[in-house]
């Protein structure tokens, strides 16, 4: 079948499913669906498994899972558009990441419906969701940046597989879990090993290794059977590669020599002809990755636009005494349950930016000189209201610095803008140098209709650049004075960090 054909026949398709809903018959799924954000599109899909019985709130939760999947895996066919000769390399850039980002919200649903009722951790579900619609949202930014939403094929169906995931944010998952871990652990944890007991796969560039690339180590621990933990050591030396872990990359520990010492470096950017995505130096998806001591760079430099050293959407991930440098966009943290403990960071504009639930404990982060008129620290990407939606970005009992010796060099500097309409985005006990302008915060391209609806929050900073007296005035800006508060955006509430923390050897901080 032509190509054109086909997009013909899926447009026609596509018009069919946004006409009129008509309104369930089961009074029951009426009240349900009035409970989401989208309520037609929950009926008309709902409708469309009227031989499904639904007599339970939990089966009615289950089946709004099921609908995103179906319409997240009928969006994958947006790749058949990339054959057509009227797109630009952009948009065919933009049209190739929504498809791994469609696998990836894909990957998030199965396994949000496969546990339906069984999720190990708290949260499970709202991360896996929140996860989904960040992919699908991510895929929408590329494709609105290059024009190709302009198409009505692609339009209406990123109407229905948003609309279809936001639905299941409207529910609390929660009250179907039965294995959450209730032992205590210790608030901080000490004595961490610095050598692996185990290493599978050893990687040099002379050949004293089992391997010389690390993607070729990757993609063993990848094809592994099983799910135990797999132990890559990387020798010291500069690895110029690009280093993709997908999401059959489970429970992958990667372990360098030291910061500066162990380097994974490329030259990816926007201005180079990437997508923001494709910019990466390093991508992880599978879940579980740990990485300590090593270096994820990216070069492109300081007017090459978005060039992004690490990208990852790896669900309860860590990174140990580890750095990551670049210039603008240097620290992609996409989705899912990051941490980040005794890392360095450097760049220039929103070069920590993504909308995971990532904290950033006990690191350094260092703002470099490049010739824009400002520098800041925080992007954060939540765009959805839904208080299920469990993102955000937060430093912990951490520095901000200037890169450079000579500090005032550096162009005015602010703790973050929002990215997206809901960005979420907290400093917590942290040190702030006095570059940090005292306004503190500023607004995304002089848009102001989402200062209302953002959360950024300060609790107790040190440094000449804390004092919030002159910060913006925003309805969504707070100087946090409750401890309980404050408390929300630990490890161990924010990322149920008790749960899943312990076993990874690395230390942590529970509470404040």
């Amino acid at each position: 079948m032509e190509i054109t054909k086909l997009c013909t026949i899926l447009s026609v398709f596509l018009v069919s499913l946004t006409l009129s809903h008509s309104s369930p018959s089961e009074s029951g799924l009426e009240y349900w669906c009035s409970q989401t954000p989208y309520p037609q599109t929950c009926q008309y899909f709902m409708c469309q498994r009227q031989h499904f019985s639904i007599n339970t709130k939990s089966q009615f939760k289950k089946m709004i899972i099921q609908i995103a999947l179906d319409q997240a895996i009928q969006s994958q066919t947006l790749n058949l558009l990339s054959a057509f000769k009227y797109w630009n390399d952009r948009q065919k850039s933009a049209l190739a990441d929504c498809l791994q980002l469609f696998e990836n919200a894909v990957f998030q649903l199965n396994n949000t419906l496969n546990h339906f009722g069984q999720y190990k951790h708290n949260m499970d579900a709202q991360t896996w969701v929140t996860a989904a619609l960040t992919n699908i949202n991510m895929c929408r930014t590329g494709l609105t940046e290059t024009g190709v939403c302009n198409n009505i094929v692609v339009a209406l169906m990123l109407k229905n597989v948003t609309e279809s995931t936001s639905n299941c944010l409207a529910f609390d998952y929660n009250d179907t879990s039965t294995n959450e871990m209730t032992n205590k652990v210790p608030n901080l944890v000490k004595n961490v090993s610095n050598v692996p007991a185990k290493t599978n796969l050893v990687v040099a560039q002379d050949g004293s290794g089992d391997l010389e690339k690390i993607q070729q180590a990757v993609d063993v621990a990848s094809s592994r059977n099983g799910t135990e933990r797999f132990v890559i050591y990387v020798k010291a030396g500069i690895y110029n590669e690009s280093v993709q872990i997908g999401p059959n990359g489970i429970n992958i520990t990667m372990i360098g020599d030291g910061i500066g010492k162990t380097i994974i470096t490329g030259t990816k950017s926007f201005k180079g002809g990437s997508t923001t995505l494709s910019s990466a130096t390093f991508s992880v998806i599978g879940d579980g990755f740990i990485a300590r001591n090593m270096t994820f760079r990216n070069t492109a430099g300081p007017t090459s636009c978005q060039a992004v050293a690490l990208v990852s959407q790896s669900d309860l991930s860590a990174y140990y005494h580890c750095s990551f440098e670049g210039n603008q966009d240097t620290l992609f943290v996409l989705a899912n349950r990051q941490f980040y403990r005794e890392c360095d960071i450097y760049g220039t504009v929103d070069f920590i930016f993504g909308n995971a639930a990532a904290v950033f404990q006990n690191c350094n982060i260092y703002v470099r000189t490049d010739s824009s008129n400002f520098n800041t620290i925080t992007a954060q990407g939540r765009d959805c209201e839904n208080p299920n939606q469990n993102s955000g970005i937060v430093i912990q009992n951490s520095k901000v610095m200037p890169a450079t010796l000579e500090p005032n060099s550096a162009a005015v500097t602010y703790l973050g803008r929002p990215w997206k309409d809901y960005s979420r985005t907290i400093f917590l006990k942290t040190f702030l140098h006095g570059f940090i302008d005292p306004a503190g915060w500023l607004a995304w391209n002089n848009e102001t209709s989402n200062l209302k609806t953002i959360y950024y929050g300060e609790y107790q900073n040190t440094g000449p650049g804390s004092f919030t007296k002159e910060r913006v005035k925003w309805d969504g800006y707070h100087v946090i004075n409750d401890s309980a508060k404050a408390s929300e955006f630990t490890v161990g509430k924010f990322l149920s960090g008790h749960s899943w923390l312990p076993s990874l050897d690395i230390p942590f901080t529970l509470e404040l």
